[in-house]
């Protein structure tokens, strides 16, 4: 009994400090560590500490949601080399043995003089994606509320190119997130451009005995939109996402997976969105998704370049600029909480 009380107290999870979140460790049946050990048999001491984890490197950091896209983020600006490898970001996403989050981002030192800093992020599979949109969101939060800036605007090196949010008063965060892209090798996917422009619109593509229309886009990582099914528009809440999601994620016409759209059009100023996230399955929101989808939608001729797109975590406002062809996407970024992981 001894021995899985010592056992016990050893093999505790590896975070602590949340604001949040407290570990409370009883000893009602450990007097104390050394009392334990004392008492036990050598080849029983042995055999505790040879299961009790070491003490490794921990790692602070700060957990912020987007929309209900959480985050776990990590102020790694005084080395260019990430604090956490891709195999602990999958450990520390887990919602049962770790902090828990659909990703880990990295504020790294910038990568052009004239950026502020740079950005990577760990999918909690471990991928790494090019950029993320509600992830930036919440980057930009937690470097201005770290660093205790008033709102500001920020150049952001990504995979994606560079990005620039801009920290509201509000609170919320307003992200230039660039140019969409359109040629078909560049999403990237296999199949052909449809359209005299070279775009990829309404392609009919086979998945789970349907045909489902496509249109293709890409915000820096590729997204596959969907509107409709089988010939007729659908209710974003008929779809069995968690059935189909990983089916389109991994079509060969996607050499890098992608992530896909299911989209709901109210009035071309209105639509209900949900997504499946390419390393990270079903979330409850998707910035470049979101922009991605105001762009299907002006493009198959159902949206105005202005839209608010409903979310399962809520909504965010997207403007796709005829002027300069920019998008420009609008939302919350909302601290959680604070803490230190242990890395194993």
């Amino acid at each position: 009994r001894r021995l899985e009380c010592a056992q016990s107290l050893l093999l505790r999870p590896y975070f602590t400090n949340c604001r949040m979140t407290s570990l409370a460790i009883s000893h009602a049946c450990v007097p104390s560590v050394n009392a334990t050990r004392l008492s036990l048999k050598p080849t029983a001491r042995k055999a505790a500490l040879r299961m009790a984890p070491r003490m490794a490197a921990s790692v602070k950091f700060t957990k912020y949601q987007g929309l209900g896209n959480d985050f776990i983020l990590v102020d790694n600006r005084d080395n260019a080399t990430p604090k956490v490898t891709a195999e602990q970001a999958i450990k520390l996403c887990d919602r049962n043995f770790g902090i828990g989050g659909d990703g880990v981002i990295f504020a790294l030192p910038a990568l052009e003089g004239t950026s502020d800093y740079s950005m990577r992020i760990f999918n909690s599979d471990g991928s790494e994606p090019e950029m993320c949109g509600n992830g930036i969101r919440c980057l930009a939060r937690f470097v201005a509320d770290i660093d205790g800036k008033p709102p500001a605007s920020y150049k952001v090196d990504t995979m994606a190119g560079l990005i620039q949010p801009a920290v509201r008063a509000d609170g919320y965060v307003a992200v230039d997130m660039g140019f969409p892209i359109f040629e078909p090798a560049k999403i990237p996917t296999t199949l052909q451009a449809n359209t005299p422009d070279g775009k990829v619109v309404k392609a009919e593509i086979q998945v789970a005995g349907s045909t489902w229309t496509a249109t293709l886009v890409s915000m820096g990582n590729p997204h596959n939109m969907i509107f409709s099914k089988d010939g007729q528009d659908f209710k974003v809440a008929d779809i069995p996402l968690a059935e189909i999601g990983s089916l389109f994620e991994n079509l060969p016409i996607f050499p890098a997976r992608t992530n896909t759209e299911f989209v709901e059009v109210v009035n071309r100023g209105y639509v209900k969105m949900r997504v499946w996230e390419r390393g990270a399955g079903i979330t409850l929101a998707c910035g470049t998704g979101a922009c991605a989808t105001v762009v299907a939608g002006v493009l198959e001729g159902r949206l105005d370049r202005e839209c608010v797109v409903e979310l399962p975590g809520g909504p965010l406002e997207i403007h796709w600029r005829e002027s300069d062809n920019k998008i420009i996407m609008t939302g919350p970024a909302e601290l959680v909480f604070s803490g230190e992981a242990f890395l194993q």
